[in-house]
């Protein structure tokens, strides 16, 4: 360690420039991060939700319904269809009006249709589910979330595309600023490092020093900006609590694990700060042994 702050404080502005390139790369990856986490969670909610909600006339005999329900299932496409009749729909509305007597002695359970409540197993299947009921006889109106969910599929996929090439550029930049830093680094200890391998030292032992400080950088860098997000998060905590009063929670979905985004829980704390030091760290690796592998030529 004691070698690592002689090396950094001979070198401040290249030690300093390397510290922050690493920075700004791992603070804006984990922002993308907890954008792109925040919006798949978004969808993820979606699907859980009633995402179309068909209304029959309220003289629609209950075959006929069923034979729209059924030819959706059978299309593949739904993965749930919940039937509200008549009295289940007058339930609803009683619950949700209990505090005005007045509304409900205004309405009875003739006058509401009933309906379906039709869950997707895709959103990009919702217009088409929409167009299939509307050429249906018996349906009056067809009620779907299509501007909320054509802008989440547009937002998802802008960032995930974007993010893909921000990702790879930040990357390269990174490798390019950290490499010419200890390449620098290097010319400065040419002396030096001749005379280890006069002695007989390895390559390994001459890379060793140029490891350890990346790896040192990558860390710090990692763990600075990890406090500076979380901080950031802490402080709008109160403002999310009353934005996202109405979701009980957003859930990513990483192969066989689901991922907790929402509400704010340590796993994906955890989470979050390992895969930056992870990156921050592979980051600092490559680029110190690029610089070690061109001076040494091994």
């Amino acid at each position: 360690m004691r070698e690592i702050f002689t090396s950094l404080r001979r070198t401040p502005y290249q030690s300093l420039a390397a510290f922050s390139v690493l920075f700004f790369t791992l603070f804006l990856s984990l922002v993308l991060f907890i954008s792109l986490s925040f919006v798949n969670g978004f969808l993820s909610y979606l699907e859980t939700r009633p995402q179309v909600t068909v209304y029959f006339q309220t003289k629609t005999p209950e075959n006929n319904i069923f034979k729209v329900r059924d030819e959706l299932a059978a299309s593949g496409k739904t993965l749930a269809i919940k039937y509200i009749n008549q009295r289940q729909a007058f339930q609803i509305y009683k619950d949700l009006n209990k505090d005005n007597p007045l509304l409900l002695e205004m309405v009875s359970a003739d006058i509401l249709p009933p309906s379906l409540e039709i869950y997707a197993k895709k959103p990009i299947y919702l217009p088409e589910i929409a167009e299939y009921l509307k050429k249906q006889g018996d349906v009056d109106e067809v009620q779907y979330q299509k501007d909320i969910v054509d802008k989440l599929l547009s937002l998802t996929n802008f960032l995930r595309k974007s993010s893909l090439v921000f990702f790879i550029y930040l990357i390269f930049m990174s490798i390019v600023v950290l490499t010419t830093s200890t390449l620098f680094k290097i010319a400065l200890k040419k002396d030096e490092i001749e005379l280890l391998r006069l002695l007989g030292a390895s390559n390994n032992y001459i890379r060793k020093p140029y490891l350890a400080e990346g790896l040192f950088l990558g860390s710090a860098a990692s763990f600075i900006s990890f406090l500076i997000v979380i901080g950031t998060f802490l402080y709008f905590n109160t403002f999310l609590k009353s934005y996202l009063a109405g979701v009980p929670a957003l859930t990513l979905d990483l192969y066989a694990t689901r991922l907790t985004v929402w509400p704010m829980n340590p796993i994906f704390f955890t989470a979050m700060f390992s895969l930056s030091l992870v990156f921050g760290c592979a980051i600092a690796i490559v680029s110190s042994y690029l610089a070690t592998n061109k001076y040494l030529k091994v």
